[in-house]
């Protein structure tokens, strides 16, 4: 199958997909692996190809960040057992109040994202975002979406990230035939997150009053659900330093954000590269989330912290992997070739064309950095024509494509099993929430590049 009809195909499988999960309760890894399957056979993939997509697809996101998160994970169970999570939310209320934890969230995931991948930052940062529900009694959805939005805008606008680097790099050398100019990506990609940091504030305190996470709707029971976070605190007796508290987490930030302004400087030491690898930047991070457990007294536990963490890593890993299942069966079918060769259709429209470019091609198969790096590559030779060929007007079209990239994050894409995971939420309620997230946060985007562009 090729053409408009594969297009409609793909909606179709998304749909029985979604009412698979939500309507029947049919669990979601074996969901997205049956409607990828059932998309493969369909799209006209070989059948002797088909096993080996799927093996890709799964292989490739265990290989991307299923250590990632497994550390990740790890390094939040140690924190949360030995009370530094509790402290660092302590901190970051006297910073921002008790009153404004999602703004709190908002700001750190966007800062913390510039160097660092989202679904890297999203379980670096999560037990900040549990103690902080626990510490404020605030919405955990609220803070959950607050914190995801936060490091996607960022993850798409600003480099180091890789995809607006390449997404610069394809428009720069192919379209202006000069060197690249990062510095015009980086200020506009500053500039232009202003109107969705702000939309994305008022969305997630939006969404937080009408979508619960399982433990607020009772689903979810235990002893934390009962305790006070001052009988918490109490069971201490007390907590770690702030800088021991902080440092599993920040430590990890800065060698991933050290090693990438290195590699964008064009100079790279062997040692911080590989330092601030994301697997080896974490596994620090997980050393020395050692410590504080240390501190209390807890190492005896420690086994026993390992094992529960893997048990609850276990589901998000394959359902995770699932979702990279689908994009590669979306990526090796004819879809993305229909979208590039009715690219002219769109071209009349100025900097929507590159942005409806690349949220097609990013709700199609999932990833960001590829809807960032595909788009790019197909507007580079149409820079001219379309009129951005200036030094910040095709910075400016990096902005508009990275918009498109972040509409709308659904099943294919791996940062919304890890939101929705992480944030203890439904299926169901991670498109109430991270999807019409993405897709409010996306149009909050175009917008303000508009804006930018009528004083340019």
């Amino acid at each position: 199958m090729t053409g408009f009809a594969l297009v409609i195909a793909f909606v179709i499988a998304i749909v029985i997909m979604i009412v698979a999960i939500s309507k029947f309760r049919l669990h979601p890894f074996l969901s997205i692996m049956a409607v990828s399957l059932l998309f493969a056979i369909v799209a006209g993939i070989p059948l002797t190809d088909i096993p080996g997509v799927i093996g890709t697809g799964f292989s490739n996101t265990f290989k991307s960040i299923g250590i990632v998160i497994i550390f990740g994970a790890l390094i939040g169970t140690l924190l949360e057992k030995s009370g530094a999570a509790l402290k660092m939310a302590d901190s970051v209320v006297k910073l921002v109040g008790k009153r404004n934890p999602e703004l709190a969230m908002l700001i750190m995931g966007w800062i913390v994202s510039i160097p660092v991948f989202c679904d890297s930052g999203f379980v670096i940062l999560n037990p900040i975002r549990k103690a902080l529900v626990r510490r404020t009694g605030k919405s955990s959805v609220a803070c959950t979406i607050a914190l995801s939005l936060g490091l996607y805008i960022s993850h798409c606008f600003i480099p180091p990230t890789p995809g607006p680097i390449a997404a610069a790099n394809t428009l720069f050398e192919q379209g202006l035939n000069q060197d690249t100019n990062l510095l015009f990506v980086i200020i506009l990609g500053l500039v232009c997150s202003i109107l969705p940091l702000i939309a994305s504030y008022v969305f997630a305190k939006y969404i937080g009053r009408r979508v619960k996470d399982r433990e607020e709707a009772g689903e979810d029971s235990g002893e934390e659900v009962v305790r006070s976070y001052e009988e918490l605190v109490a069971s201490y007796g007390k907590l770690p330093s702030g800088l021991v508290s902080f440092a599993p987490i920040i430590v990890p930030i800065l060698l991933m954000g050290l090693s990438s302004a290195l590699q964008m400087a064009g100079t790279p030491i062997p040692v911080i590269t590989f330092l601030g690898t994301p697997i080896i930047a974490i596994a620090v991070g997980v050393l020395l989330a050692i410590i504080p457990l240390a501190q209390q007294n807890m190492m005896k536990d420690f086994y026993e912290f390992t094992n529960d963490t893997l048990k609850v890593t276990g589901p998000i890993l394959f359902i995770t992997a699932a979702g990279g299942v689908l994009g590669n069966v979306i990526a090796s079918s004819q879809m993305v070739n229909f979208i590039k060769e009715n690219s002219a259709v769109l071209s009349s429209l100025g900097l929507l064309f590159p942005f409806l470019l690349s949220a097609i091609l990013k709700t199609a198969q999932g990833s960001s950095t590829v809807a960032l790096t595909t788009t790019a590559g197909i507007v580079a030779p149409m820079l001219t024509a379309l009129g951005f060929n200036t030094p910040i007007l095709a910075a400016l079209t990096v902005i508009a494509i990275g918009a498109g990239a972040m509409t709308v994050s659904h099943a294919n894409d791996s940062y919304f099993w890890v939101v929705t995971n992480f944030g203890n939420m439904r299926v169901e309620d991670g498109y109430k929430t991270q999807t019409l997230g993405t897709l409010v946060v996306g149009i909050a985007s175009i917008i303000n590049v508009y804006l930018i562009y009528l004083f340019l």
